[in-house]
């Protein structure tokens, strides 16, 4: 069993909780907009991370993480798209991706509301952890934690916290 920790949509800021949130977690998945290289190796000394990059993030994040991610934890397809819409309104990209690596979780951001929802039509889990930063339209900093094991997600948490109280 791997416990997961999921963010989007950082810009460049962590909310401190977020690593309290995240203690048990073996893994971190960032769903890009991370903002700059610093938010990136800060999340990097504290955990292994997975991340694609988003629209907002330059060159350095850039060289460093994918458009897109597709991999295998404790045997479940997973695969990750910034922009990637959701189900019933998938982005035209995304749906390549979607297509050809039949996720069991498919993972986006961009959106900055928190989703978590079955898309029946794919047999799949769809997440977006909603932003994590304080930047953007979102009133609520949320990320969701949860563990994969057997092919499978269980527990989903998820952590919200108003942007005004910070």
């Amino acid at each position: 069993m791997k416990k997961i920790g999921l963010l989007s949509d950082t810009h460049g800021w962590i909310y401190p909780g977020i690593f309290d949130f995240f203690e048990d977690c073996d893994e971190i998945w960032h769903a890009g907009d991370i903002g700059d290289l610093a938010t990136l190796q800060r999340l990097e000394a504290f955990k292994p991370v997975r991340a694609v990059y988003g629209n907002i993030d330059g060159r350095d994040i850039r060289l460093e993480c994918p458009e897109a991610l597709s991999f295998i934890c404790e045997g479940l397809r997973v695969s990750i798209k910034h922009i990637g819409g959701y189900p019933g309104r998938y982005e035209r990209s995304a749906l390549v991706l979607l297509d050809r690596e039949k996720p069991g979780l498919f993972i986006a951001g961009h959106s900055h509301i928190l989703k978590i929802m079955n898309d029946y039509k794919r047999d799949m889990l769809y997440m977006n952890p909603g932003a994590a930063g304080k930047t953007g339209l979102h009133r609520l900093i949320t990320c969701i934690r949860f563990s994969v094991e057997g092919g499978s997600v269980y527990g989903p948490e998820v952590l919200e916290k108003s942007r005004n109280t910070i």
